[in-house]
């Protein structure tokens, strides 16, 4: 634990608008439980302040207003500046007061930080270039679209690129704050918001996200179930009579009811999605080829390549040049379906 002496933690929260509430709350409460013994939210070892444009209240993406908000203040004033972004809309007008301040900011070398699809403010402020920008993989390919000649990172939740900080948004801007909160005030405070705030793991910033691995109409209990081991271990290869011994059912009663529900067998049905996951990380990430497929269980560069070209009929390395090309393969950024219909075994 650090000196209690040692100066407040000092935070200003640009609240754009419609700005995004979850991260908002997860960074400013994780800086509220550490600023003060208990839950007595006296902001002594940290303080912030929230800004708009011209101190009007701030309106959320969900309508919940904040209030009371500050006009811009001296960005010196603060230790980091926390831009929270909100719902995207090309024809909405840009905040170019907003945009203005965060670039007398980083003038004055006060560290920016984007939060969520804050860091598309960043990116029109002028400030990112050369950075690394972490992003939302739901965000990904609007960012990647509007603004060609950055580079986003979708596959972690935060990047400290030295005097620019980007989260990729919802939950992860907790570790984000907690991250701040150790490195100023000493790693107690740090786990004592996480505790309260009932977050009982520390994530780093290179934690994985969550990938969009969603399946529907599956109604069986024991392939749902069965279904989410794979998810959860989809760069190793785990057998059907350990994936049967972990759901409580026999070889033959797993295989059967895979091949009744989703038309195949759990081995074939685990190989295709990571190899959909595969498909993923080559259009959402810059990871290379062989990273991709030691990340996706697959023992070597070649038998990856081998079945995911029998797959989708193209080659890693033809998808990764592709990618953001009309010839690309199409993976929707929400969800990746199986469907409930009868298929060949390959």
């Amino acid at each position: 634990m650090t000196d209690s002496l040692a100066p407040p933690l000092s935070v200003g929260f640009v609240l754009l608008r419609r700005f995004t509430m979850l991260p908002f709350a997860a960074f400013v409460d994780c800086l509220r439980l550490a600023a003060d013994e208990g839950d007595r939210s006296r902001q002594l070892r940290c303080h912030w302040v929230f800004m708009t444009s011209a101190g009007q209240d701030a309106i959320s993406s969900c309508g919940a207003a904040i209030t009371p908000c500050t006009a811009f203040r001296e960005p010196t004033e603060f230790d980091y500046i926390v831009t929270i972004g909100g719902v995207q809309d090309e024809h909405d007008d840009v905040d170019e007061t907003a945009i203005a301040y965060l670039r007398r900011a980083a003038r004055a070398g006060v560290p920016l930080i984007g939060v969520c699809t804050g860091v598309f403010a960043l990116i029109k402020a002028g400030v990112m270039g050369g950075r690394r920008c972490c992003v939302s993989w739901y965000h990904h390919g609007d960012l990647t679209r509007r603004f060609p000649d950055i580079e986003p990172v979708a596959d972690r939740l935060f990047v400290d690129d030295g005097n620019r900080l980007t989260c990729a948004g919802g939950t992860a801007a907790a570790d984000l704050a907690a991250y701040l909160v150790e490195r100023h005030l000493g790693k107690a405070w740090a786990m004592k918001s996480l505790h309260i705030m009932l977050i009982d793991e520390v994530r780093r910033g290179d934690h994985p996200q969550p990938q969009p691995v969603v399946f529907d109409k599956v109604e069986d209990r024991v392939v749902r179930r069965a279904i989410g081991i794979i998810e959860q271990h989809l760069g190793e290869v785990i057998t059907v009579d350990e994936l049967a011994r972990r759901v409580g059912t026999s070889r033959r009663n797993i295989e059967r009811k895979f091949r009744d529900e989703l038309g195949v067998g759990p081995q074939k049905f685990a190989r295709d999605l990571r190899l959909r996951y595969g498909l993923w990380l080559l259009h959402y990430t810059a990871k290379s080829v062989t990273e991709i497929g030691e990340r996706c269980g697959f023992s070597d560069t070649a038998h990856f390549s081998r079945h995911f070209r029998d797959a989708f009929g193209a080659t890693p390395s033809t998808v990764r040049k592709t990618a953001s090309g009309r010839e690309a393969i199409q993976v929707d950024p929400f969800f990746l379906h199986i469907e409930s219909r009868p298929a060949q075994e390959a």
